[in-house]
């Protein structure tokens, strides 16, 4: 048990380490934010079940854990994500943002 929770906590550390390089290499807030999120989901995913398998008398509570970062994680990044386009934080160029762009001469909500 012990080599799958190292392995799992091995794996979440390389999904924060290239979160991290995603949050550093790209262009935009939006963009930031995707490789941001997915990253430390699953980083953390992977290194609180690591956790939970090195001691077992914690799995439920890992996995609890798991679950409340599941919903929270991508609810913060899409708040996030949309206060950033109302306060009128342009995206680069190279970003399609398709139908999220308020159209020309249109009104916002």
């Amino acid at each position: 048990m012990e080599i799958i929770g190292y392995t799992l906590m091995t794996i979440g550390s390389l999904f924060y380490l290239l979160g991290g390089l995603g949050v550093l290499r790209m262009p935009d807030v939006y963009n930031r934010l995707q490789a941001g999120t997915k990253a430390t989901t699953l980083g953390s995913f992977s290194f609180i079940l690591g956790v939970g398998f090195i001691h077992p008398e914690w799995l439920l509570k890992t996995i609890v854990i798991v679950a409340f970062i599941a919903i929270t994680n991508p609810v913060g990044s899409s708040a996030l994500a949309r206060a950033s386009l109302k306060s009128g934080v342009k995206p680069d160029p190279r970003t399609d943002m398709g139908e999220y762009l308020p159209k020309e001469g249109s009104e916002e909500e």
